[in-house]
């Protein structure tokens, strides 16, 4: 079990770190004292298997090895729990080789999603759910939305304490509820949803209590990228509010992450959002104006965008740099998460980290040529 958390001294040692291997000071974005860089590494991608354990593993070790990466994000349902576990073995490794210590990086999981063990593949996901929460009475059968989502504070309290284990750590710097409204606004009321997502956060704050994490967020899919009025819509400024009904104005929820990449560009461009009497933000002004940090997924797509025929801009010219860099520059946006498990992935994906982001002119004249927008 590693003990401690991310801090504004070790991760601040980790710029340092990385600075010694020629990665610019601006390649790390500041939120909340915290220096994080901004290419984070996501886990989602790769079947449950010894195989994919071992390269996910590897793969947290070296990019973090590289000074490119302080940023690693999983869930409890990736890979059947075995994301997680490989990224605690790498954690792991990395203090025991001397590489970092705990207080140095920034782990974020999420739960909500049904899961099973992978390292029991012979229980199915069903199975799982009934022998270790429905039999033991932490939650019922009806407390599984149809879109196989639970927001049933006991069981997220129990995929908390799980996470814990599996990541080898004492406290997550980050759990996010995982694509929570889009997997109940079906199921039930707009203001149903906002009394189960505070209860939620009242789980989250009582483990902001006992040290066992340090922020909660929202890991979204669509309900920050629809305009209002949309089924999926969802105001961030109510979900702060949940929050604040809960934990005050000091409360834990300071992330959101939701995808966005050159063919989900709504992040940027769509205003959706109005905060106080402010209205037509897009989702990244009003994270900005909420005190809200941005960590956004895809920024290739799961791969398919690796074949679009993107122009060259701001000095970029690698095709994955080309796709990356105009997310990690974007205003409010920490970093993008890149899903790698390949040696020569992780390699190839970290390249653009040897470059500053773009400054705020470059920023916008790359919008014009990428989108034909103005800024």
């Amino acid at each position: 079990m590693l003990e401690g958390y991310a801090t504004p001294e070790g991760t601040k040692r980790y710029q340092e770190y990385a600075t010694a291997q020629d990665k610019p000071t601006s390649h790390f974005k500041s939120f909340d004292g915290l220096q994080l860089s901004s290419i984070g590494m996501g886990t989602y991608l790769g079947q449950p298997t010894q195989e994919d354990d071992l390269a996910v593993e590897n793969a947290v070790y070296q990019s973090v090895k590289s000074g490119a990466v302080n940023v690693v994000d999983t869930a409890i349902n990736y890979r059947a729990m075995k994301s997680e576990k490989s990224i605690g073995r790498a954690l792991l490794r990395l203090v025991h080789d001397g590489v970092i210590k705990r207080d140095q990086i920034f782990v974020s999981t999420k739960n909500g999603y049904i899961t099973n063990d992978g390292d029991f593949p012979n229980i199915d996901v069903m199975e799982y759910i009934h022998r270790m929460y429905i039999q033991n009475d932490v939650m019922t059968a009806d407390d599984i939305s149809s879109g196989y989502n639970i927001m049933n504070p006991a069981y997220l309290a129990k995929c908390i304490d799980k996470s814990l284990m599996n990541l080898h750590l004492s406290t997550i710097d980050l759990v996010y509820i995982h694509n929570a409204f889009e997997s109940w606004n079906q199921d039930v009321s707009r203001e149903k949803f906002m009394e189960m997502l505070a209860k939620a956060f009242e789980v989250y704050e009582k483990y902001r209590a006992q040290n066992k994490i340090r922020y909660y967020g929202m890991a979204t899919w669509t309900c920050f990228r629809v305009p209002p009025g949309n089924q999926e819509y969802l105001s961030l400024e109510k979900a702060v509010r949940a929050a604040e009904s809960v934990g005050g104005k000091s409360h834990g929820f300071r992330f959101i992450q939701l995808p966005y990449n050159l063919a989900y560009s709504e992040a940027l461009l769509l205003k959706n959002q109005s905060v106080g009497s402010q209205d037509n933000l897009t989702i990244l002004e009003a994270a900005a104006k909420l005190g809200i940090g941005v960590f956004t997924s895809i920024p290739l797509f799961q791969g398919r965008l690796l074949g679009a025929q993107v122009p060259d801009y701001g000095g970029v010219s690698d095709k994955v740099g080309k796709l990356i860099q105009i997310i990690r520059s974007s205003p409010s946006v920490i970093a993008p998460l890149v899903g790698q498990k390949k040696i020569e992935h992780v390699e190839e994906n970290l390249k653009v980290a040897n470059v500053p982001p773009l400054d705020g002119e470059e920023f916008k004249k790359a919008v014009r040529v990428l989108t034909g927008q103005q800024l």
